[in-house]
Parts: C-alpha cells; sequence; structure tokens
C-alpha cells in the first residue's frame, strides 16, 4: 500500500524545450499585461510549481528579457526587449519608409534600383523598383546574392565588426566571373576604401555585362540596417558613369537613414 503522506505535492514531468519555451513566452505576454508580478503570481499563471517558474524566470533574466525588481521582489520586462522591438520595428519601418525614395531613384538614374539587407551569410534584396530603361528579365526581389561579388553585398561586408568580417573571409571565397575579388587582402581594402567613400561598386563581378553601386542605410542609433543599389548592363552604367551615380544613390540612402530616424554627423 503506497503511502500518500510521501508523495510531492505536484507529480514530477520533465519538460519538453517546446514546452519550456511555451511557458517563458506566457511569462512575458503574463508580465506585459501586469506589468510586474512575482513568481507565486508568476506560477499561478502558469499553473506550475513555483520552483518551475522560478527557473524560468531566472533564464529570463539570464538574457535581460526580463528583470527582478529588488525593492518590490518581483519581475518586469527588461531592456532586451526594448532592443528586439526596435529592431523588428526598424526592419517594418524600412520597407514603409524605402519606397518612395527607391521609386524617386529609379526614376531620376533610369536604372533598377535595389535594398538589400544581411541574411546569414547573403545579401537578400527585400525591395526592387524598376526604372524605366532597366531591362526587366533580371528580377533580383528576394533573390540572395553573394557578399563579396555585389556592391550591396560589399557595403554590409564593410560594416561588420572585425570578428565577424574575419569569420566570414576565412573561408574560400567564390569566382563568379574573371573580375570577381576573391583575394583577402585585395578586398579588405576595398572595405576600407568603402567605409571611407560610403560607396561600394561591383564592376562585372557577379555577372560579366552587370554593373551597380550602392551605399548603406543607417538606423537611428548609427548601425548599417541595408544597402540602397542602382544596377545596370555595363554598356549603360558605365564605369566612367558610376561615380555620378554613386553620388545619387549616397543621396538616396541618406533620405531613407534621415527617415529612420539618423543623425547625420558632419
Amino acid at each position: 500500500m503506497t503511502d500518500s503522506s510521501c508523495q510531492p505535492p505536484y507529480p514530477h514531468q520533465p519538460e519538453s524545450p517546446v514546452q519550456s519555451v511555451d511557458r517563458a513566452v506566457s511569462i512575458l505576454e503574463f508580465l506585459g499585461r501586469q506589468e510586474e508580478a512575482g513568481v507565486t503570481e508568476i506560477a499561478a499563471e502558469l499553473g506550475v510549481h513555483k520552483s518551475t517558474a522560478s527557473r524560468l524566470a531566472t533564464a529570463l533574466e539570464l538574457r535581460g528579457l526580463i528583470e527582478h525588481t529588488e525593492e518590490r521582489g518581483k519581475y518586469r520586462l527588461g531592456l532586451a526587449l526594448v532592443r528586439l522591438a526596435g529592431a523588428a520595428t526598424v526592419r517594418l519601418d524600412l520597407s514603409q519608409q524605402s519606397r518612395p525614395v527607391c521609386e524617386q531613384l529609379a526614376a531620376q538614374v533610369a536604372e533598377t534600383i535595389n535594398l538589400a539587407i544581411l541574411d546569414g551569410g547573403a545579401a537578400i534584396n527585400v525591395d526592387q523598383v524598376l526604372g524605366p530603361s532597366a531591362i526587366t528579365t533580371h528580377n533580383w526581389l528576394g533573390r540572395r546574392t553573394p557578399l563579396h561579388a555585389t556592391s550591396s553585398g560589399k557595403v554590409l561586408l564593410a560594416h561588420l565588426t572585425g570578428p565577424e568580417l574575419d569569420r566570414r573571409l576565412g573561408a574560400p571565397l567564390e569566382s563568379y566571373t574573371p573580375h570577381t575579388v576573391t583575394e583577402p587582402g585585395a578586398l579588405r581594402a576595398q572595405l576600407r576604401d568603402i567605409r571611407s567613400d560610403g560607396c561600394a561598386y561591383s564592376i562585372e563581378e557577379l555577372e560579366t555585362g552587370l554593373n551597380a553601386v550602392a551605399a548603406p542605410v543607417f538606423t537611428f542609433d548609427g548601425q548599417v540596417v541595408a544597402a540602397l543599389s542602382a544596377s545596370g548592363p555595363s554598356y549603360r552604367l558605365t564605369e566612367q558613369r558610376l561615380p555620378e551615380i554613386a553620388a545619387t544613390v549616397r543621396a538616396a540612402a541618406d533620405r531613407i537613414s534621415a527617415r529612420l530616424g539618423h543623425l547625420r554627423r558632419s
């Protein structure tokens, strides 16, 4: 016969990773509604033992997603959520704020305009506007392109931190045309010029007969969130014309940056 008095108040059932994540998200949602709450309240909301609630709260606190108020012994949402929300807001704002500028730029330079963001080991084009002279067979929207062989990718590479840049340049770089720069030293020299000049060029590096120029788009805190580029056939977007187009693209990128709250330093 089993002595029920020896049984724990809560049957022990190991949590699955999915269950833990679900409960952690529930804590964030609960604190979003309540503003602050103690472990007892969190446990009651989740229907779990206080030790489980405390363990989950501690994990969230270590990540800065919630914080402990020592004077009241309760938890509230942490500043890490503000950073995450800010990043999501920037992505949403980027599409909204860049579109009219991209349309103006496409009409002004009469070439294809793309807005690209860093996505893992590539640049992905999240918006595209065709100029009146653009060749419509090139649809770059949603396409992942190599960082080292495109003007947008070089802009994004140029503004990575040292260790991150070292990691990305540590692996062999693929050559797409005879003009693709694959030697790390030569590419690093280009990236230094890009940071200094505020623009990047790709002269038949991704495809033979295709030239492009790009400039960085900054967020309010000075981080590069995207690259704005103009691309076209080399017979029209010639090397002689590229510096003129670069100035126009830089000005357009600055307008998008300003719309995102970036104050350009003099």
